[in-house]
C-alpha cells in the first residue's frame, strides 16, 4: 500500500505535439493507461487491432471513434465508456481540437 494519491487531471501540459500516454498500474494480466489528447486522431489508414480486452472511459473533453465495417462514428462525451473486444478493429477519427480529452484505457 502507498499514502500517494495522484489526480489523473494533473501534470497534462499546455501542448501535446503527441498524443500523451502514460501507464498508470501494470501487471502480467491488466494495464491502465491515462491517455491525453488535443486535437489527435488516428493516423489516415490507421486501424488498432489489438490482441487483449480494452474498457475506455473518457473523463473529459470529446471523441469520436469509428469502428471497421461501420458507417457512424461513435461520440463519446465525459462519463462514457466503452468495451472493445480483442480483435475489433477502430480507429480515433477525432479528439476535440480545443482542449484536453482525457481517457482511462483499462487493457485486460
Amino acid at each position: 500500500m502507498t499514502d500517494s494519491v495522484d489526480n489523473i487531471f494533473q501534470n497534462i501540459p499546455e501542448t501535446l505535439k503527441e498524443e500523451l500516454i502514460e501507464i498508470l498500474l501494470e501487471d502480467k494480466s491488466v494495464r491502465i493507461e491515462r491517455i491525453v489528447s488535443m486535437g489527435h486522431a488516428s493516423p489516415p489508414g490507421h486501424w488498432y487491432d489489438q490482441d487483449r480486452d480494452e474498457f475506455v472511459v473518457l473523463l473529459d473533453g470529446s471523441a469520436g471513434l469509428l469502428f471497421e465495417g461501420k458507417i457512424e462514428i461513435t461520440v463519446m462525451k465525459p462519463g462514457d465508456y466503452i468495451n472493445i473486444p480483442a480483435r475489433v478493429r477502430h480507429r480515433v477519427e477525432w479528439t476535440d481540437p480545443s482542449k484536453e480529452t482525457v481517457w482511462m484505457a483499462v487493457y485486460y
